[in-house]
C-alpha cells in the first residue's frame, strides 16, 4: 500500500527526492503521513483539496480490498496541523 501511496505522490512533485511517507499501521487502519517540499505542498492537495481527495479515494479502495481503514494526512509544516483526508 504505501508503494502506491509514494508512486502517486512521487509523480505529482517537481521534487520526488523530497518526498516521505510515514506509515503507521494497525490491527484494522493504516495511517499514511505524507511530507513533499514546500514547493510541491499545491501539488498534493490540489484546488479545494481535489488531488488530495482523489489520492484518498484510490488508497481507500485500495485499503478496502484488504479490509483497512486508511487515512492520508498531508503534513504542510512542522508547526502546522496535518491536511487530514479520511478513507
Amino acid at each position: 500500500m504505501k508503494e502506491l501511496v509514494e508512486l502517486i505522490i512521487r509523480s505529482l512533485v517537481d521534487d520526488p527526492s523530497q518526498v516521505q511517507i510515514n506509515e503507521t499501521s494497525g490491527e484494522s487502519i493504516m495511517i499514511f503521513e505524507i511530507t513533499v517540499a514546500t514547493d510541491d505542498i499545491g501539488k498534493v492537495i490540489g484546488k479545494e483539496g481535489r488531488i488530495a481527495n482523489a489520492i484518498r479515494t484510490v488508497v481507500k479502495a485500495a485499503g478496502a480490498k484488504q479490509e483497512k481503514k486508511v487515512t492520508v494526512e498531508i503534513i504542510t509544516s512542522p508547526s502546522e496541523k496535518p491536511h487530514h483526508t479520511t478513507g
